[in-house]
């Protein structure tokens, strides 16, 4: 039995070892065979790759070849525009040497004539001044007199073409203006009556005794020192007997420091630190006094609602002057003149009041606000929303813009009617008698004068000319010119009419 299995175990080794000899051998002729096709591929690449080479060496020379052929040509065109600006630029150069050849020429030819010339003006001015020394010797005049005679007769004709242009115009203007305007303003003048009162720049405060100066005086004048720094009010405390003078030209402070020296005189505790509460609750008591001023001024101008700081600048008008005039009475009162002319004219009445108004509101306001009082109060109307109309009418009453409407026109009118009427307005007579002087004195300096006189409180200058020095047109011209001098040199109130009389009419000319 082993036997046998030794038997079959022997047969299956050996079949085993000849199956792996057999495996082997055919492993090998694969091998073999595959390592020839490796071969062949090798050599199959390698003759492609030669190939390929040999291509690109042909492609590559013949792209060589053509970029040379395209070199070639481009060096060629290249030259053949280099000759061609060689050739423009020598062609320029010749034009360039002809053009500088014609130059040089040319400016010989000047200089020729330059020189020609000179010697033509020589020549005309040697001709001038021969004819001019003939024509002198026969007229027996020189170059200087006869230009001055001339122009003299020239100046004279001038003038009394002036003078007859002006007096024309007057009188057509008068005639028709006249007329109208006497009827208007006393019509206005009329249902206008407000009473005017001058008022100085100080105020009096009476004192229930002498004894009690000393007391506002205080140990070393520290009350009054302390009085006057709060108010910039000046106390003056002399021989008046139960009295103190309080000196100031603002109105509003003079006003504030006589209150509170009145509340003071009153309590009769006057020391640094009473005063100064007596001072702001003084100065409290103005300001809401200045406020109902200023809207009782607006209910009595009935002119509608206003902005609260515009009444309160009409409300300190109350503390203003102007030549003794109280401007808030003066402003209520141009107000009703500009309101019935307005009506009388058909214009706009609540324009025209409301810039009558406010025509002098910019006096309310301190030197720290730079303008004349004209264009500080058209400001002002314009800030708080008046319309273009009532600013308009504001700026023109002192003629600073040109009016250009008719309520601008009567805002100056009322103006003018209320300054410069009987009694509105009051002055020293120191300062009255020199006004009258220099306006005797600057019409008698005139040529031709004979008499000046003043009249009307200085309102009217009645001029008296010699009718054998000056004739009508003269005289129209002479009113003219005084009235100009008198705008421009002399301070004064209103207007002021100039009357020129000659033996055969009076020339009046208002300014």
């Amino acid at each position: 039995m082993q036997l046998v299995i030794g038997i079959v175990l022997g047969v299956a080794a050996g079949l085993a070892v000849g199956a792996l000899v057999a495996s082997r051998v055919a492993i090998g002729r694969r091998r073999a065979a595959a390592e020839q096709e490796i071969e062949r591929m090798a050599a199959d690449a390698q003759r492609s790759a030669d190939a390929i080479r040999r291509e690109a060496q042909v492609e590559a020379k013949e792209e060589a070849l053509k970029l040379r052929a395209e070199v070639e040509r481009e060096l060629a065109d290249r030259r053949a525009e280099t000759i061609k600006v060689e050739e423009r630029t020598a062609a320029r150069e010749k034009d360039v040497e002809r053009t500088a050849t014609d130059l040089e020429r040319r400016e010989q030819g000047l200089a020729d004539r330059e020189l020609h010339v000179k010697e033509l003006q020589e020549s005309l001015k040697e001709a001038k001044d021969t004819q001019l020394r003939e024509l002198e010797r026969i007229a027996g005049l020189t170059n200087a007199d006869a230009k001055r005679q001339l122009l003299q007769e020239a100046e004279e004709q001038i003038r009394r073409d002036m003078g007859r242009m002006v007096r024309v115009a007057e009188e057509e203007a008068q005639a028709e203006a006249k007329k109208r305007a006497r009827n208007l303003v006393a019509d206005a003048l009329q249902r206008v009556a407000a009473s005017h009162a001058a008022e100085t720049t100080v105020s009096l405060v009476e004192l229930p005794s002498d004894d009690m100066k000393g007391r506002i005086i205080g140990r070393e004048g520290r009350n009054i020192r302390a009085l006057e720094n709060l108010t910039g009010v000046d106390f003056i405390i002399d021989d008046t007997p139960q009295a103190v003078v309080l000196s100031s030209f603002d109105g509003v402070r003079r006003e504030v420091a006589k209150l509170t020296l009145a509340k003071l005189v009153e309590d009769g505790r006057i020391h640094p630190s009473r005063i100064e509460e007596m001072y702001y609750q003084s100065k409290a008591e103005i300001e809401d006094h200045i406020r109902q001023l200023g809207e009782q001024a607006v209910f009595e101008a009935n002119v509608g609602s206003m902005h609260d700081e515009l009444a309160k600048l009409l409300g300190r008008l109350r503390f203003r002057t102007s030549y003794g005039q109280n401007i808030l009475k003066h402003s209520l009162e141009c107000t009703h003149l500009a309101g019935i002319m307005a009506s009388e004219l058909g214009a706009s009445v609540k324009t025209a009041k409301r810039a009558a108004l406010l025509h002098d509101a910019g006096k309310a306001m301190t030197h720290e606000v730079e303008g004349s009082h004209a264009a500080i109060s058209a400001q002002m109307a314009k800030r708080y929303g008046e319309s273009q109309h009532v600013v308009h009418a504001i700026e023109a009453h002192h003629y600073e813009v040109q009016p250009q409407t008719v309520e601008a026109v009567l805002v100056i009118a009322a103006d003018a009617i209320s300054a410069s009427r009987p009694g509105a307005r009051g002055e020293s007579l120191e300062h009255y008698v020199k006004r009258l002087e220099n306006l005797e004195g600057l019409a008698a300096s005139k040529k031709g004068v004979e008499r000046v006189y003043a009249l009307q409180a200085g309102r009217e200058i009645r001029v008296m000319v010699k009718p054998a020095e000056l004739d009508d047109d003269e005289a129209a011209l002479l009113s003219h010119e005084i009235a100009r001098e008198i705008e421009g040199q002399l301070e004064y109130p209103g207007q002021i009419k100039v009357t020129v009389i000659r033996e055969s009419r009076a020339t009046e000319y208002a300014k």
